[in-house]
C-alpha cells in the first residue's frame, strides 16, 4: 500500500499527464476480505463518465482492481436502500446526494465517519473545498462524505430568438420574454422547466429563495409566507403559459430534448449538465445557445450553490483503507483541477481559480457560474431526514400554481403538513 504522501504526488502527476481508459491492470484479488476488489457504485451522471476513463490510472497505483456499477439515481437509492438496511458489504464507494441522503443514512449508520480522515491528511487540503459544500457533507460536526460535483442553475437561452442578445435580468422580463416567444402551433414552447412534483422542487427552490422565501424558516414552515406563495404563483403561471403540455410531469429528463431539439426559447437547470443541452450529436441549437445567471427576483438573484453528488464509504465494507484511498485520488486537488479542466466543475476553491480550468466552460457560462457561486444558497430542498416525504409536501402548491388552483389555500394546507412532518423530523434527526 503507497503511504499517502506517496499515492498523493503519484495520483497528481498521473492524472494531470492525461486520460486512462477503464481497466482491470491491476492485480488486487477478487471477492471478500481487505484485499479483495475495490467496488463502487455511480450515478449516470457527468462525473462518472470523466472518472470512469481514468480509474485504470488508480488500479496502476494501487495494485487493485476495480469493479464500477453505474445506475440512475433513483436505482441507487434504492439499491442503497436494500443493501445497507442487510449491513451488506459488497459496496464500498457510493456516489451520493448529501442533500437528500446523507441525514437518513448518517442516522441509521451506514456511513463510515471520514472526520480523522479528512483533517489528518495536510496534503489532501480539505479547507480548499468550498465551505458551503463541507457543510453540506457534515452533520453534527461529523464527516460522512466528499463533494465531487457543484452546481447551480443556469439561464439557457436561444441568442438567435432574444432581442439584441440579451438574456433576461429579472424574473419578470423572463416571463414576459418567454409569453412573447410562446408559440405551440409554430412548435417553440417559451419556456422549459421542471414540473413534477417531486423533481422540480430542487429547481424551485432558486425561486423561492429569489422572492424572500424559505421552505423552512426558525425551525417551522415558510411555504405560507407572502413570498412562498409569490413564487409558487409565479413559477406555476411561467409554465401554465409559457412551457410545454404535460409539464407537471416532466423533469430533467423530459426537459432537456425539448430545448435541444430547438423546441424551447428558454429553459433553466443545472449548470453541471450543460453538455446536454449543446452537445452536437444531439443538439440542433448547441452553436445557438447562450448561458446567463439566474435572474433577479424581488430579493435578487439568490439560486442555490450546492454538492450535488459525494463519495461516501459503506460502514459495513471490508475494504473501508482502499475505499479511503479512492476518495483521496478522486477528490484530489490534482484530479479535482483535471476535471474541472474537462468542464466538470468541482468542489475545490483552488480549481476555481485556476485559468485553465474556467476555460474549460463557455465564457458566459464561467460567468453565470461565478455569479452563482457569490450568491448562491448551500441548499435546494427542505433540510430534513425524510427528504423524499417533504418534497412531496412542498411540491403540492407548486403543481396548484401550473394548474391554475388556489394556490393560498393549498400553501396553507400543505404548510400545516410540513408542520406535523417537521416535528416528527426533528425527533429523528440525531445520530
Amino acid at each position: 500500500m503507497l503511504r499517502r504522501r506517496e499515492f498523493l504526488r503519484a495520483a497528481g502527476a498521473g492524472v494531470l499527464a492525461g486520460a486512462g481508459a477503464l481497466g482491470f491492470g491491476g492485480c488486487g484479488r477478487a471477492g471478500g476480505g481487505p484485499d479483495g476488489d475495490l467496488r463502487i457504485v455511480l450515478a449516470n451522471h457527468v462525473w462518472s463518465t470523466a472518472i470512469r476513463k481514468r480509474i485504470g490510472e488508480f488500479e496502476d497505483l494501487t495494485h487493485r482492481r476495480v469493479l464500477v456499477s453505474t445506475m440512475t439515481a433513483d436505482q441507487l437509492s434504492s439499491t442503497y436502500t436494500v443493501k445497507l438496511n442487510a449491513s451488506a458489504p459488497d459496496v464500498d464507494v457510493m456516489m451520493y446526494r448529501p442533500l437528500q441522503e446523507q441525514l437518513l443514512f448518517a442516522r441509521n449508520g451506514w456511513l463510515a465517519d471520514l472526520t480523522d480522515r479528512v483533517g489528518a491528511d495536510t496534503e489532501y487540503a480539505w479547507p480548499d473545498m468550498q465551505a458551503g459544500v463541507r457543510e453540506r457533507v457534515t452533520t453534527e460536526g461529523r464527516v460522512f462524505g466528499v463533494p465531487i460535483v457543484t452546481e447551480r442553475p443556469t439561464l439557457y437561452y436561444r441568442r438567435d430568438l432574444v432581442p439584441d442578445g440579451r438574456p433576461p435580468a429579472t424574473l419578470e422580463e423572463l416571463f414576459q420574454t418567454a409569453l412573447r416567444l410562446h408559440d405551440p402551433a409554430a412548435g417553440l414552447t417559451g419556456f422549459a422547466g421542471r414540473g413534477q412534483r417531486n423533481g422540480a422542487v430542487s429547481m424551485f427552490s432558486s425561486y423561492l429563495y429569489s422572492f424572500g422565501g424559505d421552505f423552512i424558516v426558525d425551525g417551522r414552515s415558510g411555504i405560507a409566507a407572502p413570498e412562498a406563495i409569490a413564487a409558487y404563483e409565479y413559477y406555476g403561471r411561467l409554465l401554465r403559459e409559457a412551457g410545454p403540455l404535460g409539464v407537471s410531469n416532466m423533469s430533467l429528463e423530459q426537459i432537456t430534448p425539448i430545448f435541444a431539439q430547438g423546441k424551447a426559447a428558454f429553459a433553466i437547470d443545472a449548470d453541471a449538465v450543460y453538455r446536454n443541452f449543446v452537445d452536437p450529436a444531439t443538439s440542433l441549437v448547441g452553436d445557438r445557445t447562450g448561458f446567463a445567471p439566474f435572474p433577479a427576483g424581488p430579493a435578487g438573484s439568490r439560486p442555490f450553490n450546492i454538492p450535488s453528488w459525494g463519495l461516501a464509504i459503506n460502514a459495513f465494507s471490508e475494504r473501508r483503507d482502499a475505499a479511503w484511498e479512492f476518495l483521496r485520488w478522486a477528490t484530489s486537488p490534482t484530479t479535482v483541477l483535471a476535471q474541472q479542466r474537462d468542464g466538470v466543475p468541482g468542489a475545490r476553491t483552488s480549481a476555481w481559480q485556476d485559468a485553465n480550468a474556467l476555460a474549460a466552460f463557455p465564457p458566459d457560462l464561467a460567468a453565470s457560474m461565478a455569479a452563482g457561486s457569490a450568491t448562491g444558497v448551500p441548499r435546494d430542498r427542505p433540510d430534513v431526514v425524510q427528504v423524499g416525504r417533504a418534497r412531496d409536501i412542498v411540491g403540492r402548491p407548486m403543481i396548484a400554481a401550473i394548474l391554475g388552483e388556489d394556490v393560498a389555500a393549498e400553501a396553507r394546507d400543505a404548510s400545516s403538513e410540513l408542520e406535523d412532518f417537521l416535528a416528527r423530523d426533528a425527533r429523528q434527526r440525531r445520530i
